[in-house]
Formats: structure tokens, sequence, C-alpha cells
């Protein structure tokens, strides 16, 4: 046994943080815009899979226990239920409401629910990850060759998306849920794109 700890005024080696995937905006805005999704049921379930993740910045859990009753529609918010139990209240886009509207229509006509769980199946069962997953994977991969495409890229995009616009970091980190700062920080990497308006703007020779 030792009085005192022989370690403790080592420096620990600098982990590398990696960077975050995300889709481009325009890329997301042309697969919710351009008629990618059928009509019928599963059509308008998976653009509204795809419109709440990216929307909202929601957990794939988070969105699977996600109820009818969770959602506000006239003040566009959707009540959400996070990590450790925590609730949190998240604005949405007011486009989604048709989409939303839609679907309820025609989930209510095809399942005979009214009410409960927002996403199910074709069965009216309550959605699972892989098929969630199955969606958010076969529908990215119309719009980018990126090799992840899993529904924490929507949350990654959202975050990334938000920041580029002048986003405050601690609102970001209160939409996501997080617990302390450090965890929305790998969100302030900005794209190329980004620091190249930046530097014209700034820049004294910029332009």
């Amino acid at each position: 046994m030792l009085d005192t700890n022989p370690a403790v005024n080592i420096i620990l080696p600098k982990i590398r943080k990696k960077l975050p995937y995300f889709v481009e905006e325009n890329r997301l805005h042309h697969l919710l815009d351009d008629g990618f999704f059928t009509c019928d049921f599963r059509g308008i379930r998976d653009k509204l899979i795809i419109s709440l993740l990216y929307g909202t910045g929601i957990r794939l859990s988070e969105l699977m226990k996600l109820e009818d009753s969770g959602i506000d529609t006239k003040n566009c918010l959707i009540k959400v239920l996070g990590k450790r139990q925590k609730e949190r209240i998240i604005p949405y886009p007011a486009s989604i409401n048709a989409i939303l509207f839609q679907y309820l229509e025609e989930r209510n006509k095809k399942t005979g629910l009214t009410s409960g769980i927002l996403i199910v199946t074709d069965e009216g069962r309550p959605v699972y990850e892989k098929l969630i997953y199955r969606v958010v994977k076969d529908n990215l991969e119309r719009v980018t060759s990126l090799e992840k495409r899993s529904p924490h890229i929507l949350r990654h995009s959202y975050a990334t998306h938000l920041l580029n616009k002048g986003a405050d970091l601690n609102a970001v980190k209160e939409l996501l849920g997080h617990s302390n700062l450090a965890a929305t920080e790998i969100y302030t990497h900005t794209t190329f794109s980004k620091l190249n308006d930046i530097y014209k703007q700034a820049h004294p020779r910029g332009d």
C-alpha cells in the first residue's frame, strides 16, 4: 500500500477525437423534397422516420418510444424520454405536420389504431431497431456515398447543420439531451465550404 499516487504527475497522451460523419444539407433536402417516397403507408411512414430523425435530432431509441400524446402539432413540439429517463421538449419543423397527419390517417386506417406508439409496422406493432436502420440506410444510399448510413448519422447532421448556421452550443446541447458540453463539442467542426465562407467574409482581401 502506498501513501501517495506515483502516477499523479504523469501527463496522459491526448486521444484523438473522431469527427462525426454527416450528410450535407442539400442532399437531405433532395431526399425529403424530390419525390423519393411512395404515397402508401410504408412510404409515408419511412419519410416520417427520416424527417423526425433529421428534424429533431432524437436518438433511435427515443423515436421508437415516441407516442402520439407526446406530439404538440399546434406548437410543433415533441416530448421525448431520453437516457436515464430524462424528459425533454424539442421543436420540430412545421413542414413535418403535413407528413404526420397523412401518416396518422394511413396508420389508423391500415391498423385500426387511434393512439399509442407513433411509428408502427404494417401489422400495427411498435417498430424495431432493424426496421429503422433499414429505412435510414436504404434511403440515405439514394443521396450519399457515405459508408456509415445509420440513424445516428441524421443526429450528427442535425447538430452539425445547426451549429454551422450559428446556433448556440449550449442550446444544441439541450436539444440533443447531452448531460455535459464536452459531448456536444465534437460537432463544432465545420465543413470546408463554411470555413471558406468565413474566410471570404472576414479577411480584408478574402474576396
